[in-house]
């Protein structure tokens, strides 16, 4: 399966060991550290993942893949008092590779859309 989510704490930090570093560029409700965090959080499950501007993807089996949203969602809320976590999971038993298999097939189909 791929589960893409998005994190976004508000609030004060719950944990009063973090701090948010507002980098040039951004403002008062930028949750880049937070992010950040969750997405550390993914990458050193070793499961298949993608970050975009809006959304993490990782791919695995539905415990590991959840326990993994789970963490990264826990790790987020440090610098928040709340979580807001939206969550799209694709399921297909039986299939592997598909968060670059699926992506590879749209490209084929635009190059054969623009070659007409």
């Amino acid at each position: 399966m791929i589960v893409a989510f998005s994190v976004q704490p508000t609030g004060e930090p719950s944990d009063p060991s973090v701090s948010r570093d507002l980098a040039e560029g951004s403002d008062s409700a930028s949750v880049h550290d937070a992010v950040a965090a969750a997405v550390r959080v993914v990458r050193e499950s070793g499961l298949p993942t993608r970050t975009s501007a809006m959304f993490t993807e990782v791919e695995g089996e539905w415990d590991e893949v959840m326990e993994v949203v789970g963490r990264a969602t826990a790790e987020a809320g440090r610098y928040g008092s709340r979580v807001s976590l939206v969550l799209k999971a694709d399921i297909r038993p039986g299939r592997t590779g598909e968060l670059d298999g699926k992506v590879q097939r749209m490209e084929s189909a635009v190059d054969r859309l623009e070659n007409r």
